[in-house]
């Protein structure tokens, strides 16, 4: 079953196109990466579909439901989440705090789902009390990914989630990803770190220049000579 889906995405964040006809999509149970040079239009799609980026052309659905140019906020309320590369925690707020931002549209008890992040990722129970800012980078990805978990989301968005991280938790963050993805929840990537991303991924997508160069499954990527040569560094 298709969950999200882009078509034919022209558009951009002034007057000239980023995107010139991306299409892709994210079915259920999937992790699905997108990768590609400096440029390609990978964040910028992902933004697309999340309501961020103007969509000149195109449409993006969620279960067959047309999104392209919905709020972000609403997007958000159908079950998709989205965690920036950067400036994603409030820097001011407690680890805690930051987990409740999370679940600013729950009108339930969302104490389990706390608990179920502090799982996935221990280090942030015990700063839970911890100015978010204050801790080192890795942490802070945590905490940005277990605020868009709060919403107990059907697909999760990823804008390279291990940037400038140390080895040690590029990953840590690569297994949490995997365990979130074990407990149903889709996943859509873009990741700098393209050989170890596409190692997980059940499919990938190469874009040059906004537009599709090569879709396959994540094995058949790491696998032809062309990508690996033009954009995994040979």
């Amino acid at each position: 079953m298709t969950l999200l889906k882009a078509e034919e995405l022209y558009g951009g964040y002034g007057g000239g196109d980023i995107l010139n006809g991306v299409s892709l999509r994210v079915d259920a149970g999937e992790v699905v990466v997108i990768v590609g040079p400096n440029g390609a239009g990978k964040s910028t799609a992902m933004k697309a579909l999340f309501g961020l980026v103007n969509v000149r052309s195109g449409r993006v659905t969620f279960r067959d439901e047309e999104i392209t140019r919905l709020s972000p906020d609403r997007i958000v309320g159908r079950g998709v989440c989205y965690v920036p590369q950067e400036a994603n925690v409030f820097p001011s707020l407690t680890v805690l705090e930051n987990l409740e931002m999370g679940a600013f549209i729950r009108r339930d008890d969302y104490s389990a789902q706390i608990e179920r992040v502090f799982e996935l990722f221990p280090p942030l129970k015990e700063k839970r009390s911890q100015a978010a800012g204050t801790l080192s980078g890795g942490q802070r990805q945590m905490v940005a990914i277990g605020r868009a978990l709060m919403l107990d989301p059907k697909v999760l968005l990823l804008d390279e989630p291990t940037a400038g991280l140390s080895p040690k938790f590029i990953d840590l963050i690569f297994e949490r990803i995997q365990e979130i993805n074990a407990t149903g929840v889709s996943i859509l990537m873009v990741e700098q770190n393209a050989r170890h991303a596409l190692s997980l991924a059940d499919r990938g997508y190469v874009l040059v220049l906004g537009a599709n160069r090569y879709e396959d499954t994540g094995p058949n990527l790491l696998a032809n000579r062309e990508v690996a040569e033009m954009f995994l560094g040979g």
